[in-house]
Order: structure tokens, then C-alpha cells, then sequence
């Protein structure tokens, strides 16, 4: 799978783990991490054996405790975009990932770290998770989606409280405002987000897969325009093996063996 500095990559089963290890950065999004993690990946989107994988950071203080502080410092106007431009290009990758990509969300989750969580599929949550947009404090804006993403998951009110303000929030009130999915213990936080993976793989991968397509896809469009979308790849997927093993297997009151085909 390649060598990385910032980052352990590991496969157990079908799970791939991508791990961001820069302790000593508190996991701090810098533009080598940022290329480290596309080409982790995009390894895994050409994985057959992967199904799921799972985004974490390394140790219990942080998952990522935002962007390189001192990178940003350097920034003008060119290379401030270039830079952000960068950063959504990883966001979108992961958002339109044609696996469920779930966040592990241990400690702070601040900047950076918080978009990143935001371009997964599902976030779950330790209870000691700090989330927030602290960019203002900065004199910032967020950069890596965190204006476009976060309204659209917990609305333009709490959003724009959470942006102007740069305040921190814990993770039960990440779970009110449905920034997270799920709250649960330090020591249940890998078990749980592993747990929920297993679920998800045991689907047929391309009824997954278009699944994902079809919420990202149809979720800012009209409805009447969403509801096509959904009936165009409904059609599509009625033409893959997965479908017909799945029915067929229904039928026959057996478990289904999935190709993803």
C-alpha cells in the first residue's frame, strides 16, 4: 500500500483503517498529510478486497486538531486558494467515495478536522470529541468545505452560529445538533465504528455504492428532480449480479454471496 510519514494504513478482513499519525501535531492537517491521505484513498477506491474503511487519528487527544498553523501563516492570495483548492479536492474525494468512509472522532476535531469528519459518510463519536470552525479566531475562514457542508447537515442557523463564533462544542452537543451520528465511550469507539462497518458490508457493495451516489447526488436538487435520479439508478443497479443474487437469495431463504458486480 505504499509508504507514508503522517499516516498508518492497515487491513483487517474487508475494513481498510486509515490512521493520521502526526501525535506529536496533535494529527494537524499539513499539505504533505493532505496528499498522503489522496493517495491512501484512492489506493483503497482500486481495492476490491476493501469495502469499508474507517478514518481515525492516532492517540486519544486528537483526530485532527486542524490545519498547519504555521503553513498558513505563509498564505497570500494565489497560494491561499491553491492551497484550500487542494484540501476540497481530498474532501470530495472522500465524500463521493464509492465506499462508506466512517469517522472514528476521538478528541479535538477543530478546523481542518471537523471538514474532514464532515466529507465522510457517518461520524461517530468519543465523549471527549471537541468539534468546531475556530477558523474567525484566525482571522480565517474555513477552507477545506466547512461553509457548504456544515449548514447543509445541521442548517444555516446553527451553522452560522458555529462559524461566527468559532466556539467548541462537546460531543453531545455535536449529537443534538446532528453534527455526529452516534456518541459512545473511549473504549467503545473503535468496536462500535468497526461494528457498524461490518453491517453496511454485509449489503451488496454496489447497492451501497449507489446508494451513496444517489443521496449525494439528489440531496440539493429538487425533488422531483432527486426522485429521477433515484429511479435512474434504481434501473441501473437492477442490472448488476449483486441484485440478482440478493433477490435470488431471498427467495431461496439462504444468505446472499455478494460480488460486487
Amino acid at each position: 500500500m505504499g509508504e507514508y510519514k503522517n499516516l498508518e494504513i492497515r487491513q483487517e478482513e474487508n475494513i481498510g483503517w486509515i490512521i493520521i499519525n502526526r501525535p506529536d501535531k496533535l494529527n494537524a492537517l499539513n499539505q504533505e498529510t493532505i496528499k498522503e491521505l489522496h493517495k491512501a484513498f484512492s489506493s483503497f477506491q482500486d481495492d476490491s478486497r476493501i469495502k469499508a474503511v474507517l478514518l481515525k487519528g492516532s492517540g486519544e487527544k486528537a483526530f485532527v486538531a486542524g490545519a498547519d498553523i504555521k503553513e498558513l501563516s505563509g498564505l497570500d492570495s494565489s497560494s491561499g486558494k491553491k492551497y484550500v483548492l487542494e484540501g476540497q479536492e481530498l474532501m470530495s474525494l472522500i465524500e463521493n467515495f464509492r465506499k462508506p468512509v466512517i469517522a472514528a472522532v476521538n478528541g479535538y476535531a477543530l478546523g481542518g478536522g471537523t471538514e474532514l469528519a464532515l466529507a465522510c459518510h457517518i461520524r461517530i463519536a468519543s465523549d471527549n470529541a471537541k468539534m468546531g470552525q475556530p477558523e474567525v479566531k484566525l482571522g480565517l475562514i474555513p477552507g477545506f468545505g466547512g461553509t457548504q457542508r456544515l449548514p447543509r447537515l445541521v442548517g444555516k442557523g446553527v451553522a452560522m452560529e458555529m462559524i461566527l463564533s468559532g466556539k467548541t462544542i462537546n460531543a453531545q452537543e455535536a449529537l443534538r445538533i446532528g453534527l455526529v451520528n452516534k456518541v459512545v465511550s473511549q473504549e467503545e469507539l473503535i468496536p462500535t465504528c468497526e461494528a457498524l462497518a461490518r453491517e453496511i458490508i454485509a449489503g451488496g457493495p454496489k447497492a451501497v455504492e449507489y446508494c451513496i451516489k444517489s443521496i449525494n447526488k439528489g440531496l440539493d436538487r429538487p425533488l422531483d428532480e432527486g426522485l429521477l435520479l433515484e429511479a435512474e439508478l434504481f434501473g441501473e443497479v437492477c442490472s448488476t449480479q449483486d441484485s440478482k443474487e440478493g433477490t435470488k437469495a431471498f427467495l431461496e431463504k439462504r444468505k446472499p454471496e455478494f460480488q460486487g458486480r
